[in-house]
């Protein structure tokens, strides 16, 4: 189970981009929509760091805005090279589906 975590977490920063890419979001929102998907035990402690990661590296950007119910809230901006980012991940994910694609094609993995 933990090569699953650690796989999972690989590509978290990939899932990440792709959701602000869609439209400027908080990062509540962008957890909730995650662990809908295949990250159910994902914490905000995992995710937080990257997204100051993402900041640093000037993939997104920070607005602040009011929220109906308490503090204002982060919102989360993919930059132009936040999209160069994403493309690059991307076109490497491709490459790593198609390489575990060719291998596995020779005979089911458990043989």
């Amino acid at each position: 189970m933990g090569s699953q975590t650690q796989f999972m977490k690989g590509v978290l920063e990939l899932c990440v981009l792709k959701i602000i890419s869609e439209e400027p979001t908080y990062g509540y929102a962008i957890l909730t929509e995650l662990q809908k998907s295949s990250y159910s035990d994902l914490t905000e402690s995992t995710l937080y760091p990257l997204l100051f990661r993402l900041e640093q590296h000037k993939d997104v950007t920070i607005e602040r805005r009011a929220s109906p119910n308490g503090p204002s809230r982060k919102y989360y901006t993919i930059t132009e090279h936040g999209r160069e980012t994403l493309s690059e991940y991307w076109e490497n994910w491709q490459q790593v589906c198609d390489l575990v694609s060719s291998v596995f094609q020779k005979g089911a993995p458990y043989e």
